[in-house]
């Protein structure tokens, strides 16, 4: 597993039931290599402008995302997960798109 790849991890729901849901690793953490993932979500009402991003089948890596529908990116879902965690990965997003991940999420915590 490596930045940028589409995971699988067990991730629990408002009503308290844990679900296995994709997740973004954005980045390896030190020192113990545990990762930090932003949730991945059909819900796409949630999504918070100029901050959260949308993946679309029209979108040129859609497809190695192995995703199945349009989703939101969540980078108001963070978590930090040991390697344990995760099931195992889908998928990827592009190189460009992580960057840009990254640089919202930087970007917003530095204000």
């Amino acid at each position: 597993m490596k930045e940028g790849d589409v995971v699988l991890t067990p991730v629990p729901q408002a009503d308290g039931a844990i679900k296995n849901r994709p997740a973004i690793i954005l980045r390896e953490l030190p020192p113990y290599k545990d990762l930090l993932v932003c949730g991945v979500s059909t819900q796409l009402h949630q999504q918070v402008k100029d901050f959260d991003e949308l993946i679309s089948p029209t979108d040129a890596d859609f497809s190695a995302s192995s995703l199945k529908s349009e989703s939101l990116i969540r980078l108001g879902f963070l978590a930090v997960l040991p390697r344990s965690k995760i099931i195992g990965s889908i998928g990827s997003i592009s190189a460009e798109r992580h960057k840009r991940l990254l640089r919202t999420l930087s970007d917003y915590l530095v204000k």
